[in-house]
């Protein structure tokens, strides 16, 4: 036979032929995420406390934008971020309102929780990205269904701190608690888990001075920190009241650990490993600064929105959600293990690094802490313990 004829004939077959046909053009895709920032102003502080960078949060998501339109570029697909940034809760829900009805359903939102109640409540149609709030209520009883989590729940960070003090046998807590209703949910947290993981807490003691400790922190602190003999100093001081002046003043020469000295977090600059120096190389270059626990959650948000669209080929806010709550969604933080959503609450499984200021101690969960499903559910609210259901497949 002929060699023409020989093709033509072969041709007759469309699995011979199909690698030869042109693929068939892509119809680009545009995926609008809107930011939406607000942080109450804590007061005045009584130490001398680092605050917080504004841009927490927001630099985060703007690198990941930048990510995702790295490979997005080749499905034509374009990621654009549309920030908004608050003053009070009712600016925050205006600028949701006017992004709502612009057409964008995909938020990643830095805000407390009730201000977070109020947008999953306004745009049930939408999909949010926790970013902002550690409070455990959200992933065990309030239950928001159009919501998920990429920041870790107090639970979680105390869960992660309570397993490596186990391992090191650090089991005699004495625990100091500050004024703020944030130090009263912080210190709840340490109690739960001091149960969970077998610790004793043999004094709790409540943090009422209103001094700068700056001055005074060597003569008084010595004093505030006698009585019983304790492994290990838990502090409960989210805003950094009172708990830098804790370590090295203790009246028992003890290591410190909680919202100071010993920190569980989401993110830090000592994270290094499975790739995440160069997320940190990254990040620093775009906001000349180092990379935080809320633009982690911020970048790790935008992140799973591109991940659920490069596999699914569109930006529709249910089906993110279900694919979020699944385990086929493949997700990569650099944190040298899968991630994925709890299904039951939304809640983003991580490890937790366990840090002081200038290195990485330790991650969580530590070995030998073992879970039917993942290790890494013994970090925060299992199942069991939250009456949270977001996935059919939980019952």
């Amino acid at each position: 036979m002929r060699p023409l004829l020989l093709y033509a004939a072969l041709c007759l077959s469309p699995l011979v032929c199909a690698p030869t046909l042109a693929a068939p053009a892509r119809e680009p895709l545009t995926v609008a995420i809107g930011y939406l920032g607000y942080r109450p102003d804590p007061g005045p502080l009584l130490s001398n406390v680092i605050p917080e960078p504004e841009d927490a949060g927001l630099q985060g998501a703007q690198l990941a934008i930048a990510d995702s339109d790295t490979t997005g570029r080749f499905l034509q697909h374009d990621y654009q971020l549309t920030a908004r940034d608050a003053q009070s809760p009712e600016q925050l829900a205006a600028a949701a309102k006017a992004l709502h009805e612009a057409g964008l359903r995909l938020f990643v939102v830095n805000a407390p929780t009730q201000s977070l109640r109020q947008l999953a409540d306004a745009m049930p149609d939408s999909l949010l990205f926790n970013a902002g709030s550690a409070d455990d209520a959200l992933r065990t009883s309030l239950c928001l269904p159009n919501v998920l989590h990429t920041l870790p729940s107090r639970a979680m960070l105390a869960d992660a701190l309570a397993q490596f003090l186990a391992v090191r046998q650090w089991n005699r807590w004495l625990l100091i608690v500050g004024q703020r209703p944030e130090d009263r949910a912080y210190a709840e947290t340490l109690r739960r888990a001091a149960k969970r993981f077998g610790h004793r807490v043999i004094a709790e003691k409540a943090w009422s001075f209103d001094n700068d400790q700056r001055r005074s922190a060597q003569a008084e602190m010595p004093l505030f920190t006698k009585g019983g003999d304790y492994d290990v100093v838990l502090v409960a001081d989210e805003h950094g009241d009172f708990g830098e002046y804790v370590p090295y003043h203790t009246w028992l020469p003890r290591p410190v650990a909680g919202t100071q000295g010993l920190t569980p977090t989401g993110w830090h600059k000592t994270v290094e490993t499975y790739g995440a120096a160069q997320l940190q190389r990254r990040f620093e270059t775009q906001a000349g600064r180092w990379m935080n626990d809320r633009d982690f959650a911020a970048w790790i948000a935008v992140r799973s929105i591109a991940a659920a669209v490069t596999q699914l080929g569109r930006a529709d806010p249910t089906a993110i959600r279900a694919l979020s709550l699944s385990d086929d969604l493949p997700l990569d933080g650099f944190k040298g293990r899968k991630l994925g959503y709890r299904p039951w609450n939304g809640q983003l499984r991580q490890p937790i690094p366990l840090v002081h200021p200038r290195a990485l101690v330790s991650n969580s969960p530590q070995d030998g802490f073992l879970h039917p499903v993942s290790e890494l559910d013994t970090l925060g609210y299992d199942a069991p313990e939250s009456r949270c259901r977001l996935s059919e497949s939980i019952r």
